[in-house]
């Protein structure tokens, strides 16, 4: 009897701890099920202290307050090109036109190009690209504000780096851009593209620095010249036809490009040159109207594997002489093609970018020695630099 009374003392302790523990059970089910957002912060006190402390906006801060300060100094620059038709030599015939004059002859067609430009001087100097205005025989500048446009001069221009400076005459101060520094732009800095794409004035986009230091060659369909470019600023800010010349800004503001190319086959790839190319020159394209470049008047190409052995020579080093310029410097000093350049001024040639480089630091009216391979024998060469024609 009492062994019985034990075991029933003992189920009754038991049930109570179960009913007791379900009933804590419920109330902890309870309090999440009705108070989810307090649990939750409950469970992750200290992750919600250290996500605390992340900014909440993502991205730049204030483009609409930068765009209202920038945008009066961006114009939109309309060109007209006159260009003339294939000449008929029947039509052209002095014969022909002593008797029916000119009734027959082919007029000159005449184009409109469009592209964008910025003031960098409040007494009115503009700063473009090259191929915007190339072959203009009249240049108009729209600014935001005025109800006509200005007719423009070409002040300097150089084709190489596709810039050009532009003057307009206002007989009040102009809206003016501040120049930045394009070196200390990083990738993923926030940038904002504004220009006039299809006609489409002050249009503004905005994107990321996608990469620095950019090669690109692009070459002009109308006039099949191609430009070389080393150093471009990537972009993905939406870059369109009538974009070219318009400027690349930081959120601080500033000019840190110009943009001038956009990949027709991809989304997102647009292409800006550095401000920093353009202040190098800038005073030299307005001063004397382009870029004095220091050259000796030759064409040069890599060694590859099969030269190397054509020439009996034991490494792919040097460059080779593929043509010399007639009345070049390179012809008065008595250069060959198939020279081999080995070395400029003791320093060594890998490859033909290394002369061009070293040839491109060197002042107009200065001598280099270049060493050179030619028929088996090594020979000094002094070759006097001399300015590239135009």
């Amino acid at each position: 009897m009492k062994i019985f009374l034990r075991y029933k003392y003992l189920i009754a302790v038991l049930l109570g701890f179960t009913l007791g523990a379900a009933v804590v059970a419920g109330g902890i089910f309870t309090y999440h099920f009705f108070f989810p957002s307090k649990s939750a912060n409950a469970d992750v006190g200290t992750q919600t202290t250290l996500n605390s402390t992340l900014p909440v906006q993502i991205g730049p801060a204030d483009i609409p307050g930068i765009v209202e300060r920038v945008s009066n100094a961006v114009v939109f620059i309309e060109t007209t090109v006159e260009s003339r038709t294939a000449p008929d030599p029947f039509f052209d015939d002095p014969f022909f036109r002593e008797f029916f004059g000119d009734a027959f002859r082919i007029p000159n067609r005449v184009s409109r190009g469009i592209g964008s430009g910025f003031i960098i001087s409040p007494d009115g100097y503009i700063l473009t690209n090259d191929h915007v205005i190339e072959g203009a025989s009249e240049v108009n500048v729209t600014v935001k504000g005025f109800a006509k446009p200005f007719k423009a001069t070409v002040v300097g221009k150089d084709f190489e780096l596709d810039l050009a400076v532009l003057k307009i005459n206002s007989e009040t101060k102009l809206p003016s851009l501040t120049l930045g520094d394009s070196d200390k732009m990083r990738v993923g800095d926030w940038v904002i593209a504004i220009g006039n794409p299809y006609r489409l004035d002050h249009t503004v986009t905005v994107g990321v620095i996608s990469a620095k230091g950019r090669p690109l060659s692009i070459t002009d369909r109308s006039t099949g010249k191609t430009r070389v470019f080393k150093d471009l600023i990537q972009t993905d800010a939406a870059i369109n036809p009538g974009n070219s010349g318009g400027p690349l800004i930081s959120l601080s503001g500033e000019v840190i490009g110009i943009n001038t190319a956009v990949n027709a086959e991809a989304q997102g790839i647009g292409f800006a040159i550095p401000i920093n190319t353009a202040k190098e020159v800038l005073d030299e394209l307005i001063k004397s109207g382009g870029v004095t470049r220091p050259y000796i008047g030759v064409y040069l190409q890599d060694i590859t594997k099969d030269l190397a052995d054509y020439f009996q020579l034991n490494s792919t080093d040097g460059a080779l002489i593929s043509y010399v310029l007639p009345g070049s410097p390179a012809e008065k000093a008595g250069l060959q093609q198939g020279d081999i350049i080995l070395k400029v001024n003791d320093n060594p040639i890998k490859k033909s970018s290394d002369v061009s480089e070293i040839i491109s630091k060197t002042k107009v009216g200065e001598k280099i020695v270049l060493v050179i391979y030619r028929n088996g024998r090594t020979l000094y060469v002094p070759v006097k630099v001399d300015k590239k024609p135009s």
